[in-house]
């Protein structure tokens, strides 16, 4: 037994392996030090009880959330005017809620997977790795999910990205979630297991090689010229009154002179800072002009659905065509706080920070029809939602283009909207499209089908960014089957192992 692993010492090197895993992702793309967070937490579990390894899985997650997720205190305080002792207080309470979900990771793994096949690629490995992974699941739809910080995002740009057209993210969480613990139980054994070794080897080989395929094909359409007009209107100012025309007046004359060249205008989430039915006129104006030259305004805008008789008053986050372009889509993935907010009777009116503008929406409905583009199928993501894996593989194979709208300016200087863009770059990948990522103050970019980013605008800056989008043809793997291959496999491993477990003893 190790004693720089008990106690107290323990403790700290938990929270120091959870912390790892912000450095790997965006903006800092470090990967490796994801690799030896898993490798770290493998280690420090190695001799303690089931409720011991539930307290240090918590320290892990603590350090996780509260550093990978720290711009939720820029959002509380900076945009939601909650004093700073009060912001510091709901993110410390973020974390330690979060915490616990990788604590039941820990708990379980100890408990059930950790000594089965012990010396082998059993519980140690493949064990840890299919119960991380299914903690990662859990989070992507538990109280309405939290799809953020999974290992496999950091391999955007590394071997392991040719599996993410096969198998999804969780495929990446997987054998980095592998590579780890086999690290781990190679220097805590102080040999190396040829069979631990080669599987890692195979698996990340693997990856090299699938990145040689072409899983999907260009169509012979013309590539698309797309513009995403960036405002930039500070997230303080933004639904005051006396800017509603000025930034309407903005929108317009910075798109006059894109319709002649570009056959796709893209406007950001909640561009227009008031409800479709008051600025429906404008809107139609302005389609108008689009139309003249062939060409498509996508926009985000509130959308109101007055009372009846049998419904109630509703307000959605929406996205709408005109000129060339049409359809409506209504969000269905709320951001708790900023969109809707949760116990609402008892929290609404307390402090600011729960009675922000626009945190009245409710959810569109499911299977909506998609955004036209003249005959292009756009699939189209309101924010948060591009980070739901499952979400946007419901529209797969038939959208011709990936369009996710968003308002990072919430997020402030964090790190938070690069974050953001690498998920975006990782659903690209997965689903074999291109993506346009317009949003009111960046980071807007056009990402092709293998996640690389083709153009990308700056932060904090008034601009247009413009650019060609290729149109695809065909499906990866992982628009046919989602993440389900891989999640079947890691309830497979762990059922397994339990079995195989049990038959020895018995």
């Amino acid at each position: 037994m190790n004693t720089l692993s008990q106690g107290w010492r323990g403790h700290f090197l938990a929270l120091v392996a959870g912390a790892l895993v912000t450095p790997s992702l965006a903006p800092f793309n470090i990967w490796p030090l994801g690799i030896a967070s898993v490798a770290l937490l493998v280690w420090l579990l190695a001799d303690l009880s089931p409720v011991q390894a539930a307290k240090r899985g918590w320290f892990y997650g603590f350090a996780l959330f509260g550093t990978g997720s720290s711009w939720i205190y820029v959002s509380i305080h900076v945009y939601g005017y909650a004093p700073v002792p009060l912001a510091a207080f709901l993110t410390l309470l973020w974390s330690i809620g979060l915490g616990l979900l990788t604590s039941v990771t820990a708990y379980i793994y100890v408990r059930w997977l950790r000594d089965c096949l012990t010396g082998h690629a059993g519980g140690q490995h493949l064990g840890f790795a299919a119960i991380f992974v299914l903690g990662e699941w859990l989070r992507s739809w538990l109280l309405t999910g939290f799809p953020w910080l999974y290992l496999g995002y950091a391999h955007i740009d590394t071997a392991l990205a040719g599996w993410a057209p096969v198998g999804g993210v969780f495929s990446l969480s997987f054998i980095v979630a592998v590579s780890g613990a086999v690290i781990a139980n190679s220097l805590m054994q102080r040999k190396i297991i040829a069979s631990q070794l080669s599987l890692v080897l195979v698996l990340w080989l693997g990856g090299a090689i699938l990145q040689t395929i072409d899983w999907v094909t260009p169509a012979s359409k013309a590539p698309v010229q797309v513009a995403m007009v960036q405002a930039n209107i500070a997230q303080d100012i933004k639904w005051n009154r006396d800017q509603y025309w000025p930034t309407l007046t903005l929108y317009q004359q910075t798109s006059q002179p894109l319709w002649e060249h570009n056959d796709i205008v893209i406007w950001p989430e909640a561009a227009i800072p008031g409800y479709y039915q008051n600025a429906k006129e404008f809107l139609e104006r302005v389609g108008q002009q689009a139309k003249a030259h062939n060409a498509s305004l996508i926009t985000g805008i509130p959308y109101l659905y007055p009372a009846t008789d049998s419904t109630a008053l509703r307000y959605h986050n929406s996205i709408m065509g005109f000129g060339e372009g049409s359809g409506i889509y209504h969000k269905q993935r709320l951001v708790p706080f900023g969109e809707f907010v949760p116990l609402e009777g008892l929290l609404r009116g307390l402090i600011q920070f729960f009675n922000l503008p626009m945190s009245a929406f409710s959810a569109g409905p499911p299977a909506q029809a998609a955004i036209k583009a003249g005959d292009l199928t756009l699939a189209p993501f309101i924010c948060y939602e591009i980070v739901y894996p499952e979400l946007v593989n419901e529209w797969l194979p038939e959208a011709d283009l990936l369009i996710t709208i968003s308002n990072d300016a919430w997020f402030g200087e964090s790190i938070g909207p690069l974050q953001h863009l690498q998920m975006a770059q990782m659903r690209a990948l997965e689903s074999g499209r291109y993506l346009l990522r317009a949003t009111g103050s960046g980071v807007s970019a056009i990402v092709d089908q293998r996640g690389h980013i083709v153009v990308r605008g700056d932060q904090f800056k008034r601009e247009v960014i413009q650019g060609e989008a290729i149109i695809y043809r065909g499906a990866t793997p992982f628009a046919l089957a989602g993440s389900w291959p891989i999640l079947l496999l890691c309830f497979a491993i762990c059922i397994s192992l339990r079995a195989i477990a049990v038959k020895m003893r018995g």
